[in-house]
């Protein structure tokens, strides 16, 4: 990653922040992209400002994308890594969501990486650079009590296989990259049923896999120039598991799930 020009979104907090930790101690120059800008200044703050720029960016907004893009073009003068990293996650029945809930983590799981990658697709070419799409487990099983974010990781993934296949001949490379249960406020921060925020976590943190840890796989996989990541030992086998045992996995996941504190569902 020396010298390679990498912009990650969602870099204010959880894997995003650590993603661009690690990009930087690896020798990037790193573009950085939040809705609050100000939150990214804790990174960045002891280091030179040639090697950054923070850009404020929603990413559900197309024309917020495109200037992201035109920021980091315009500062280094070429793009090596985009790393689709923003997202929103939620907890709730289908049957008991407000269906703007599912709205807005489409917009921004799926439609935030939809419009980074089409306005940065044509400086990756040039660079035979790579694509990321930070997705999750729940874009290969679907997860209870979360539609909206299985759905838009389903999504995701299905996007960007396609991309990859699309530039196959022209040296992209593609990586979808699923991390199992992280240690990140994304649950701190999911949405309720009725599109407020849930506040607090149902799981117990210190159990999941440090966001730091989850950097340096992303970050290896990337310059191994893999298709696929998938992390924990719970994560890989419930993958594998569902490919082979597809209804026992059914089961298997909503015991899971229903364990969690104050899980909507028994």
């Amino acid at each position: 990653m020396n010298k390679k020009v990498i912009i990650i979104t969602g870099a204010s907090s959880g894997i995003g922040k650590a993603l661009a930790a690690e990009a930087h101690k690896r020798g990037a120059k790193v573009v950085l992209s939040a809705r609050r800008k100000e939150l990214l200044e804790d990174i960045t703050s002891k280091w030179n400002i040639a090697d950054y720029i923070s850009v404020q960016a929603d990413v559900t907004r197309e024309e917020d994308c495109r200037q992201l893009i035109e920021a980091a073009a315009e500062k280094f003068g070429r793009i090596d890594v985009m790393i689709n990293n923003a997202g929103i996650s939620m907890r709730a029945l289908f049957e008991d969501v407000d269906l703007g809930v599912i709205r807005k983590l489409m917009d921004t799981n799926f439609w935030g990486t939809v419009f980074c990658s089409k306005y940065v697709l044509p400086y990756l070419l040039k660079t035979r650079g790579s694509l990321v799409g930070v997705s999750s487990v729940a874009g290969y099983k679907g997860l209870p009590g979360r539609t909206g974010y299985s759905a838009s990781k389903f999504a995701m993934q299905g996007f960007l296989e396609v991309v990859r296949i699309e530039n196959l001949k022209k040296g992209l490379h593609v990586l979808i990259a699923c991390p199992g249960f992280t240690s990140s406020n994304i649950r701190n921060i999911a949405l309720s049923k009725d599109g407020s925020s849930q506040g607090e976590t149902p799981l117990d943190e210190s159990k999941l896999m440090p966001a730091e840890t989850v950097a340096v796989h992303i970050c290896n996989a990337i310059e191994k120039r893999k298709n696929t990541l998938v992390l924990t030992t719970m994560g890989k086998m419930t993958v594998l598991l569902n490919k082979f045992f597809p209804k026992f996995m059914d089961g298997m996941v909503y015991s899971h799930m229903a364990k969690e504190a104050d899980s909507p569902f028994k």
